[in-house]
Formats: C-alpha cells, sequence, structure tokens
C-alpha cells in the first residue's frame, strides 16, 4: 500500500483547494502576530546543541502529552540526559494519532530537518542523530528565513528593557521582529504580594518611578507602552478567566494596589477591579496610537496543584475554562465606544463553546472607515485543530466576514511551530475549494486568489498595522 501520510496533497480534496494552496498560497510569507517566541534567541541568532534544547524545552502541549502517556515528570520537566527525553517523547508519538502534536511533529521535522522518517521509539535515535547533525546549520533566524517569516511579535512583560528588540532594530535586518505589550502580572500576581511587589518594583526601575498606588501603577504602564510603541509594538495582549461584569471603580483598585504594596493579598473580588483598570489603559492607548488591544480568554489556569508546587506556571495544567465571556465583555467593549474609544480588538476564546458567541460580538461594534474593528482572531490553543479550524470558518464565514480574517498565529515557544501556517493555509484552501464545489462560493480565480492572499498574510499585516518589508 502507498504510503498517503503528509503527502502533497494532504487536506486539499478538490482541484480548486490544490491549485490555490500549490500556486497561491504555498510561496506567501508569514506575519506571525502573536509568539512567546524568545527575542534574545532571534536576535543572537542561537543555534541549539540538541533537538531536545530546541523542541521539547519550552513546549508545555509535548510535557502535558507526555504525562498523559505515563512518562516519569524527571524525564519531561527534569534535569535528565537530553537524549533521554527525547526518546521518551518519541515513544509517545504513537499514542498521538489524530492528536495535533502528531501532524506537527511530523511535518516540523519534514520541512526543516527533510527528515520523512515517521518518529517513534524505534526510530527515535535515527532521528536525533541526524537532526542533531544538521542543527548547528539551522539557526533562529535561518529557521525564520526558511519559513519567510517577514513579521514576528514576541509577548513582552512591561518591565522588560528590550534590549534584544533594540539590537535587532539597530540592525536594519530584513526580519522584522516587535513587542508585545503585555501587562497581566499587574493584576495576576496581587494574590501573592511579595512576587507583585518583586514584579513592580522591576518595572518601576525599567521606567525610573517608584510604584505605591493606582496612579504610579498606571504611569509606569503608560510610560512602559510607549517605550515599546518606539520599538515598533503594534498590540497589547491580555490573557484573561473572562472580563469582570461590573463597572469601574478607580478608588477601589487604588486601595488594592496600594494594600498589595503593603504586603496584603487581594482576593478574586479586588483583582477584578485592577484588570479592568489595567485593561481599560491598555485600550486607551491603543485607541490613541491606532494599535492593537487582543483580549485572550477563557483559559483555566494551574489546575494541578502538584504540578504548580514542583514545575510552576505554564507547565501543560491549563485547561478549557466555562466562565460566562459574554456580560462582561459586552459591557467593557460597550462602555469604549460610548467614549468613543474603542479600539482595533481581537477576541480570542478557548472554549469552543463560545465560537458563534464572539463571532456575534465582534460584528456588533463598527467605527467608518475601518474594516473589522472588532475581530474574532485566530483559532487559538485547543482551538487550533484541524476540524477546529474548520469549525471556526464555517462559523465567521456565516456569521461574520470571512474576506477580513486576521488567519493564524503559532502562539508558540518553539521556531519550528512555524509549520502551522502551512496546515492552516491548506484547511483554508481546502474550505474554499469544498465551499466552491457545493455551488456556495463563484469558481472565480481573482476573487478566491485574493481571499486566500488576504487571510494568509495581508489582513494581519494591514490591520496591525506592519508595512511590507
Amino acid at each position: 500500500m502507498t504510503d498517503r501520510f503528509l503527502h502533497d496533497d494532504v487536506l486539499l480534496t478538490t482541484a480548486t483547494s490544490r491549485q490555490l494552496y500549490h500556486d497561491v498560497a504555498a510561496a506567501l510569507p508569514i506575519v506571525d502576530v502573536h509568539t512567546h517566541l524568545s527575542a534574545e534567541d532571534i536576535e543572537s541568532d542561537r543555534v541549539w546543541s540538541t533537538l531536545d534544547e530546541l523542541w521539547l524545552s519550552a513546549d508545555h502541549y509535548k510535557w502535558r502529552a507526555m504525562r498523559l502517556a505515563g512518562v516519569p515528570e524527571d524525564l519531561i520537566t527534569g534535569d535528565v540526559d537530553p537524549w533521554e527525553r527525547f526518546r521518551a517523547w518519541a515513544a509517545t508519538m504513537p499514542r498521538l494519532v489524530r492528536n495535533p502534536l502528531y501532524v506537527w511533529t511530523h511535518l516540523e521535522l519534514r520541512r526543516v530537518f527533510g527528515i520523512d522518517t515517521v518518529l517513534d521509539a524505534s526510530s527515535a535515535k535515527e532521528i536525533w542523530d541526524e537532526a542533531n547533525r544538521l542543527l548547528p546549520s539551522l539557526s533562529a533566524r535561518r529557521q525564520l528565513a526558511m519559513f519567510r517569516v517577514e513579521v514576528i511579535a514576541t509577548t513582552d512583560d512591561p518591565g522588560d528593557g528590550l534590549d534584544a528588540h533594540r539590537r535587532l532594530a539597530d540592525e536594519a535586518a530584513d526580519l522584522r521582529m516587535v513587542p508585545t505589550f503585555r501587562p497581566d502580572q499587574a493584576h495576576t500576581l496581587l494574590a501573592e504580594p511579595a512576587a507583585w511587589n518583586a514584579w513592580a518594583d522591576r518595572l518601576a526601575d525599567t521606567e525610573r518611578n517608584t510604584i505605591t498606588d493606582l496612579e504610579s501603577l498606571l504611569a509606569c504602564l503608560t510610560s512602559a507602552h510607549a517605550r515599546f510603541a518606539a520599538l515598533g509594538c503594534r498590540a497589547s495582549d491580555h490573557g484573561l478567566a473572562c472580563l469582570p461584569d461590573r463597572p469601574r471603580d478607580p478608588a477601589f483598585a487604588d486601595n488594592v494596589v496600594r494594600a498589595a504594596s503593603n504586603g496584603r493579598a487581594a482576593t478574586d473580588e479586588e483583582r477584578e477591579v485592577v484588570i479592568l483598570e489595567v485593561v481599560s489603559l491598555a485600550a486607551h492607548l491603543a485607541f490613541s496610537d491606532d494599535s492593537v488591544l487582543q483580549l485572550h480568554l477563557g483559559p483555566l489556569r494551574n489546575v494541578s496543584p502538584r504540578l504548580m508546587d514542583r514545575v510552576g506556571r505554564d507547565a501543560g495544567a491549563d485547561v478549557i475554562g466555562d466562565a460566562r465571556q459574554a456580560p462582561g465583555l459586552a459591557r467593557f467593549l460597550g462602555d469604549l465606544e460610548r467614549a468613543g474609544t474603542l479600539p482595533r480588538t481581537v477576541l480570542y476564546n478557548v472554549n469552543p463553546a463560545d465560537n458563534a458567541l464572539l463571532a456575534a460580538i465582534a460584528g456588533a461594534y463598527a467605527r467608518p472607515g475601518v474594516a473589522g474593528l472588532v475581530q474574532w482572531g485566530p483559532a487559538w490553543w485547543f482551538n487550533d485543530t484541524i476540524d477546529g479550524i474548520r469549525r471556526q470558518l464555517d462559523d465567521l464565514g456565516q456569521i461574520g466576514q470571512i474576506g477580513g480574517f486576521i488567519g493564524m498565529l503559532t502562539d508558540s515557544r518553539s521556531l519550528l511551530s512555524m509549520t502551522r501556517h502551512e496546515l492552516f493555509r491548506r484547511i483554508f484552501c481546502d474550505w474554499l475549494g469544498r465551499e466552491v464545489e457545493a455551488g456556495l462560493i463563484p469558481a472565480d480565480p481573482d476573487l478566491l486568489a485574493t481571499l486566500v492572499r488576504d487571510v494568509s498574510v495581508e489582513n494581519a499585516r494591514a490591520f496591525f498595522g506592519f508595512d511590507a518589508t
């Protein structure tokens, strides 16, 4: 039997799909508007020593899969021989058939290393040796060039000095790397006053200020945002279980910040009032410089006490939450619109049950002269599966405007994850081809090619304000 695994036309089920992908989508550059990549790795053009270092050291998706397979934690996040960790990952692979990790893993091996051998326990050593042999020639920027990455956005804390961004900008390199303003720790750490004060001191030192109350906190965040903007920042990003459904209360929030400065832990209710002040400030700043407010909504984080104690945050124990999204989000966006300061906004949901909700809310707000003022963003986290992306395209196509969609992002800590743009483009081209075959979209080559170019790269470039490089 001929092996069809990841063949050239994978996911492309119609003649139209194949033509659109191979003739239009495949050669397009990448504008990745949201990643968790290391700016230092990119600026320094890091060369990794082993495939474990590149692939497994920071990927909580893989950590989670290995735990589900019963792999001991020492082999996942412990200080062990890199080969032993990779061998444990390889042995996990046969259990992951149909999981996106299975396709991502093999597509990354093929596109970056030219390895088309299926990874499992028996092939692990062969793949390990060949990938490690090639790694010296696959530096960070070399990998990004292979994927034709034009713009890459990192995610950065306001207290970060952004030295790597500054050095790369001074190089006038072909690659454009921009920071993204992520002030979440201003509210997420309020329940841990020692950690919050350490964070606030770092921010204050960077901005040459002090933080003792809400006014000084917001002043430092405003100053940091201007510093980010000077280095090309075009968005802020906010990870929230949901937006609190309550009016703003700056006086209450000021009391909470003062209490945290004096070492008192905040309650959940107290954190909520600070969330609204921080995100409202970010929205105001985005409106002022015509940048983008990104709201990542829905996760329930760090649900495993065992992993929190042993590994810490972002260890693979975040899950889909079921908080009500509509009331707080509608109140927040409505208040901004009422004040005339609703910025370009992208909404992301981790719970697929909120798909239609976010598509509908996004369509309720508009500003003349701005296409898609509020966007339902790319399929995120537990939704960026093949079927999850298809569901989103169906919902967006029928509730919103598919022609204005900003496409795909990696949300990843691994450079190899740029292959996810290829998978998305294949799925999108197939979605269009099927709709043409069903008689629901005209078989107009110009219309279809424009849709592919716009959704793959042009809409993101225009919405975030990135000029072509």
